[in-house]
């Protein structure tokens, strides 16, 4: 009984795993076809093996500097999610006020609205402001989603850390940056570390408005993904090398913060 369980588990594992996995795998093989071995024949591995692909990715501007173009605005917009929602979270975490938990709330109703129905107030905004096609425009966008989830995550784990601490450090003559910065930040750096790549990971997929506010100087690799129609038709090959090398930055940044992330699932906050 025991051995047909067992065997049914790990039958459901490796069907998920190549359902997972085989988009991914199937991206990699074109990535290193010709336009004409994609569209003519199928095959399980390329026949003309070929790194002209990436070459075009890594020598054409217009391509390379979509990933450049990303890392900046999304390396910009963690950092300030991060920072902002440290301090909201505390406040959450350790005390009670007139409207807390319905300020919370809406918080998190901001995190659940679709994107597009901010996208008309920010062209309008940035068109105002001169911010179009800057990185800074798109990083600032994207605080109204990470930030609530941010706020959220942390304060799960700060909720965990005993308010004795707090209360020894004031005793000790801990001012309130001291204490935070070296003795309360390490013992959370765990929910800091998810945080982070929940902000990373929804900056580096959205399309929506990282498409609207920019054009040229801070057009993102996901928007320029879009546009690989040629007179030719679309370049099927640089396209799909193209989505090989954008899995690469989340993968590292997985890698990284693994343990963290499966704390966040210990403690119910992802």
């Amino acid at each position: 009984m025991n051995d047909r369980r067992w065997r049914k588990r790990h039958l459901f594992l490796l069907a998920y795993l190549v359902f997972a996995l085989l988009p991914i795998y199937w991206m990699v093989n074109m990535s290193f076809k010709t336009n004409e071995e994609i569209l003519a024949s199928f095959s399980l591995w390329p026949r003309d093996f070929t790194w002209e692909n990436y070459r075009t990715i890594f020598t054409d501007a217009s391509w390379y500097s979509g990933y450049i173009n990303s890392l900046v605005y999304v390396a910009i917009n963690t950092v300030i999610s991060i920072t902002v929602a440290l301090p909201a979270a505390y406040a959450f975490s350790r005390y009670s006020f007139l409207g807390d938990q319905q300020l919370f709330f809406w918080l998190l109703t901001n995190r659940m609205t679709p994107p597009a129905v901010f996208l008309l107030p920010f062209f309008q905004l940035y068109t105002t402001l001169g911010l179009m096609d800057t990185h800074l425009a798109v990083a600032l966008a994207h605080l109204v989603f990470n930030v609530p989830l941010a706020v959220w995550i942390l304060e799960g784990f700060m909720s965990g850390i005993p308010r004795e601490i707090d209360e020894t450090a004031y005793i000790d003559g801990y001012s309130f940056p001291r204490f935070f910065l070296t003795i309360f930040l390490p013992l959370i750096k765990a929910g800091v570390g998810v945080a982070a790549f929940f902000c990373f990971m929804f900056s580096w997929v959205e399309l929506l408005l990282a498409r609207t506010l920019t054009s040229v100087n801070a057009k993102p690799i996901v928007a320029t993904m879009t546009r690989t129609v040629s007179a030719s038709g679309m370049d099927w090959a640089v396209l799909a090398a193209a989505g090989t090398l954008t899995i690469v930055p989340g993968a590292i940044v997985i890698w990284f913060v693994r343990h963290y992330i499966a704390k966040g699932f210990a403690m119910g906050r992802v």
